[in-house]
């Protein structure tokens, strides 16, 4: 019996060191590029480009591009995501997933938290190229659509793995268009700099790396005093 539970004991700590090591390299990264991006932008080394891009995208508007994205675009609106988010918590809190309601909680609304107090920190105007058919009011960097969007959708498709693990392809694959698809629109719409894009979807990736570690500790934590 005392070796079973060694075994098992030994697997959890193997598990998540894994997971920690994963999750380490995958964060670090993903700082290293928000903060290149973010030394970029202050030193205003990307404008050109940033420009080169949206005009580029403006080559593609029609009539009904334009309603295919103003559609999409509200997929990664705040007050959209806070009523997803809404809708998650009734379910989780039905089948009482008390851990996982409270990582969604944290998760959501400590992205919409640090991406508005980015946004005052780095207080980058958005692009003026051409009249802006959807109602924009904060800053621009980092985008609030990508990387909120990045933090809530993924952390829901993260829940949905782990009860769906014979779908985990087709999930992951969906959710990751559908997170590209919201910072394109942003950017066919002429809202964001490009740049603003990659650094959302960096300091999202961040956030949401360390919720769902959290998420794991707690897990494993809570089989170890079981």
């Amino acid at each position: 019996m005392k070796q079973k539970t060694k075994k098992i004991t030994s697997r959890i700590f193997t598990r998540l060191f894994s997971l920690v090591s994963s999750g380490l390299i995958l964060s670090a990264l993903s700082l290293w590029v928000f903060f290149e991006i973010a030394e970029e932008v202050l030193e205003q080394e990307t404008t050109a480009l940033d420009t080169a891009i949206l005009q580029h995208f403006q080559s593609w508007h029609t009539p009904v591009l334009n309603q295919i994205f103003r559609g999409i675009t509200v997929l990664g609106n705040p007050n959209f995501l806070i009523l997803f988010t809404g809708v998650v918590s009734f379910i989780l809190i039905h089948y009482k997933q008390k851990a996982k309601l409270g990582i969604l909680a944290i998760a959501s609304g400590g992205a919409m938290g640090l991406n508005y107090w980015l946004k005052v920190l780095f207080s980058r105007s958005r692009p003026q190229l051409w009249q802006q058919i959807v109602d924009v009011k904060l800053k621009s960097f980092p985008s609030g659509h990508a990387m909120i969007s990045l933090v809530v959708y993924g952390i829901v498709s993260y829940y949905l793995i782990t009860q769906f693990q014979a779908s985990s392809k087709i999930i992951i694959s969906l959710t990751s268009l559908l997170i590209f698809l919201i910072g394109l629109s942003r950017l066919y719409l002429g809202v964001h700099w490009p740049t603003d894009i990659i650094a959302g979807y960096a300091a999202g990736l961040v956030w949401l790396s360390a919720c769902i570690f959290t998420l794991k500790l707690a897990e494993k934590r809570s089989k170890l005093s079981s």
